[in-house]
């Protein structure tokens, strides 16, 4: 397993959103930042988390330790367009592979998300070529970018005005 502190950067965008909701948290690409963390934020808080991984070896490092519980369901899935994920849901996250699913799955859940998080979100044309965030942009009225690290966070929502979110 590869791990980085690179992989840790949408946290304080996940903190964030997490602290202004209470519904249900979609978690597309499990990691072992953003795993671990909504996890326990969503049992503390009894909340649903639904998690999805298509690298199976991964997820079952989670199956494995435990994770799957009353309020965290994993889902292990070889295409994210078959992921039964069309509902509302208060906290979105955008992390899975490939990158190239990633804006399938931003465009799909574009007005089903309160607060969407993008990871890796750096407006570089390095990025462009992996993620094609630029298409996902004009689907939303509301963006907020976390560039304090290396790798930025951009939190989208077409339902909460972002102006003072990290205020």
């Amino acid at each position: 397993m590869n791990v980085s502190g690179n992989y840790g950067t949408h946290l304080a965008a996940l903190i964030k959103a997490m602290s202004k909701t209470n519904g249900d948290v979609l978690e597309l690409g499990m990691g072992l930042f953003s795993t671990p963390y909504l996890h326990y934020q969503c049992m503390l808080s009894n909340r649903k988390l639904v998690s999805y991984e298509n690298f199976k070896t991964y997820a079952q490092f989670f199956l494995d330790y435990g994770y799957p519980n009353a309020n965290h369901e994993i889902n292990i899935i070889d295409d994210y367009a078959k992921a039964n994920i069309d509902k509302p849901w208060d906290v979105v996250l955008i992390d899975q592979t490939p990158d190239s699913s990633r804006i399938i799955e931003a465009k799909r859940l574009a007005n089903l998300a309160k607060y969407m998080i993008i990871h890796d979100s750096n407006e570089s044309a390095r990025n462009e070529r992996i993620y094609h965030y630029s298409e996902t942009y004009p689907l939303f009225k509301y963006k907020a970018v976390w560039d304090k690290d290396k790798n930025h966070a951009t939190v989208l929502s077409n339902f909460v005005d972002l102006k003072d979110f990290w205020g």
